[in-house]
């Protein structure tokens, strides 16, 4: 079974690569559109041009950058507060923030209740 080819809003990933920043603008949604048209901001401008030295090992604090088609096929990292978590950018990332992709919070892992955090384990006895 061949894979499907991948489109965003019936345009090609070569489609996508070869548009201008404007033409791009009027086919993401109306939050990244309206982020876009403000302009990017000087860590943005930084990162991108990281990226477009095409530098390996590319680190970021910079989470609210818009997935753009050029990313894609490149490791990016991204801090999430405590370390860089490394994310390939992938096709279906389009449009998306890099910030969605390191989670800030980790899953709540509950131990078991201490001595007294329940009626019944107050009456155990303590060994």
């Amino acid at each position: 079974m061949a894979k499907k080819e991948f489109t965003y809003r019936q345009k090609t990933l070569e489609e996508l690569k070869k548009l201008s920043l404007n033409e791009l603008m009027l086919l993401l949604p109306a939050r990244q559109r309206r982020s876009l048209k403000r302009g990017f901001t000087e860590q943005q401008k930084i990162l991108l041009k990281h990226i477009r030295a095409k530098k390996e090992n590319v680190k970021t604090h910079c989470r609210n950058m818009i997935i753009l088609p050029e990313m894609i096929g490149l490791t990016i990292k991204i801090y999430n507060g405590r370390d860089f978590v490394p994310v390939i950018i992938q096709d279906e990332m389009i449009g998306h923030y890099l910030g969605e992709f390191a989670s800030t919070r980790k899953k709540v892992e509950h131990s078991a209740p201490g001595i007294g955090a329940t009626k019944s384990s107050a009456a155990l006895s303590v060994k």
